[in-house]
């Protein structure tokens, strides 16, 4: 029996072989490869932010901001170790956000619009696409770690490997936040003011530069938007990992969120139900 056509006139997907995926996701990935290094300013800019963050900001609040002994330190520690899961999740925040942005760029210029007609099922394509950029952020998370090694922030060898799974999945949630907001902005100049409407909040209100202990001291309120913030579970995740420890509950939240983020823009980008499809009728 043949296959008929789906309501996008595209023939199903199942009957292609892994090849075809394959060379779709090479492609794919060759494409953000080579915008990354054309790109880099990109990657010094990646840098330079956190970097600021460790060497300035953390040296200057280092006496006022003491950090107890908490799970999963052992020891008193400096402030800048304790800063330093929260500033690997603003690389891959940011990393996140920018590969969004090239996508709104990209549906604009007319390249997303060659992806999406892919006889390929979408949600591989965006798949493909996120991770591609999860890639990239995990490239420059290293870089930082190398960098940060030189300014006491050293953990033992094997958290450097431990913490890779970590990345991955928190750099999926965010990387897969951003895809979502990506379908909700149908303007490139738009995208820049829902980054920062995102961004800032979700760093600022998160475990990233103070221990949750600290917060509800001083704000019960803030405490409980911190515990709602799936970018301190993020944070959490890659602080434990770092040591060789598994936070399950912050492992727990960030997959949810993956998939719910996930879920949310294949939806949003498929061409019958989703939201692109719903501004292009009006």
């Amino acid at each position: 029996m043949s296959a008929t056509p789906d309501m996008a006139g595209r023939e199903p997907a199942r009957g292609f072989p892994l090849a075809a995926y394959a060379i779709c996701l090479r492609g794919i990935v060759g494409r953000e490869a080579l915008r990354f290094l054309h790109q880099r300013e990109r990657f010094v800019s990646a840098l330079v932010r956190p970097l600021l963050w460790l060497f300035i900001f953390a040296a200057g609040f280092r006496q006022v901001l003491g950090v107890s002994i908490t799970a999963p330190y052992q020891t008193y520690i400096l402030y800048e170790v304790y800063i330093t899961p929260g500033l690997v999740g603003m690389i891959l925040l940011f990393n996140g956000m920018q590969s969004s942005l090239s996508m709104v760029y990209d549906r604009e210029t007319g390249t997303m619009k060659t992806l999406l007609v892919s006889p390929l099922p979408r949600w591989f394509l965006l798949v493909a696409k996120l991770g591609a950029g999860v890639a990239v952020g995990i490239l420059q998370v290293y870089v930082f770690f190398a960098i940060a090694w030189f300014w006491e922030v050293q953990p033992h060898w094997s958290g450097y490997l431990y913490v890779l799974p970590a990345l991955i999945i928190s750099g999926l949630m965010l990387g897969s936040l951003g895809m979502l907001l990506s379908s909700l902005v149908q303007q490139l100049e738009n995208f820049a003011g829902v980054m920062n409407f995102v961004i800032f909040p979700m760093y600022f209100a998160s475990s990233a530069l103070y221990p949750l202990w600290r917060v509800q001291e001083s704000s019960p309120l803030l405490y409980q938007i911190c515990l709602f913030n799936p970018f301190t579970h993020a944070v959490e995740l890659v602080r434990f990992a770092l040591y060789g420890q598994l936070n399950a509950p912050a492992l727990a939240i960030v997959v949810g969120c993956t998939i719910a983020f996930l879920g949310g823009a294949i939806i949003s980008y498929d061409p019958q139900r989703g939201l692109i499809s719903r501004k292009r009728q009006q």
